[in-house]
């Protein structure tokens, strides 16, 4: 079992340590407290948005705002493609931006499709300061339904969590790419309550409080649950050596899928699969 904790580097700065001293103070005090306070910690982003919106997109990369839930999601689209390619629609993980896709997003253009690039809700350009899988999963449908059909997709990390869970709920697509699927929620808050020194009665409680308000459990994103509910034909690519998100759950997924396969790379870790020339040419020669 991989043991490895990816939150704990996250929280090692002295002031992230110093909010973990302060939640765990207050956790001891209200545990219901320290649960809401926890919640809004954990479903924040980080780092801060303004390096994304900040950073400068290059033409023939547009954006385009779509109204969804009180805001916009921004997507991105290449204003020199001629109309009638066959789509694909490329996501982002946690704290990240549609950006990262734009190296794998150009390659599938060389190969005659039309990518479209989105900044899911709290990231990027899209508004929100806060956003959950769940809110992710409703965004993939909006998205889909302005700017679909899609020939296929590609997600990376949490985003391919999203997306395989918007694909058991029915959202159209053709054939599917996964890059570095994440783990499941519910690791997620194990890792988060240990690297805030909380018991592990904090990941519970979080869960809880999710499942409530939200009316879905966290069970339908684990790997088993997905894996008999996605039909496409799937690529999953993962590094062995991933820290972040430990290949296990791509074999998981794997082994439950009708039609998957499995493309192991060495040394590129969580991110550098994005523009490794390798990975992008299996995944356009996938949707070919």
């Amino acid at each position: 079992m991989n043991t490895h904790n990816p939150a704990a580097a996250f929280f090692a700065s002295p002031a992230a340590r110093g909010v973990a001293a302060l939640l765990r103070g207050v956790h001891r005090v209200s545990p219901d407290l320290g649960t809401r306070i926890a919640m809004g910690l954990f479903f924040t982003p980080m780092p801060t948005k303004w390096l994304a919106r900040s950073r400068a997109v290059p033409r023939p990369w547009v954006e385009r705002q779509l109204p969804f839930e009180g805001g916009h999601v921004s997507v991105w689209q290449r204003s020199d493609l001629e109309p009638g390619r066959p789509k694909v629609l490329l996501t982002h993980g946690w704290a990240g931006d549609a950006q990262q896709m734009r190296a794998l997003a150009d390659t599938l253009a060389q190969a005659g499709f039309e990518p479209v690039l989105l900044d899911l809700p709290a990231h990027g350009r899209s508004s929100g300061w806060r956003s959950n899988l769940f809110q992710w999963v409703r965004a993939l449908f909006a998205v889909t339904a302005r700017f679909g059909p899609w020939e296929g997709v590609v997600a990376h990390s949490l985003g391919a969590l999203a997306m395989s869970h918007a694909l058991a709920r029915g959202l159209p697509v053709r054939r599917v790419a996964l890059v570095a699927l994440a783990p499941p929620p519910m690791q997620f808050l194990q890792w988060f309550a240990q690297a805030m020194g909380t018991p592990e009665s904090l990941a519970t409680g979080m869960r809880g409080r999710f499942e409530r308000r939200e009316g879905v459990s966290l069970g339908h994103f684990e790997p088993a649950w997905l894996a008999e509910r996605v039909e496409q034909p799937t690529l999953i690519v993962h590094d062995r050596g991933d820290v972040t998100a430990p290949i296990a759950g791509s074999e998981t997924l794997l082994a439950g899928l009708p039609s998957g396969r499995l493309h192991v790379t060495e040394g590129l870790g969580h991110r550098r699969l994005l523009s490794d020339p390798a990975v992008m040419q299996q995944v356009a020669a996938h949707f070919a």
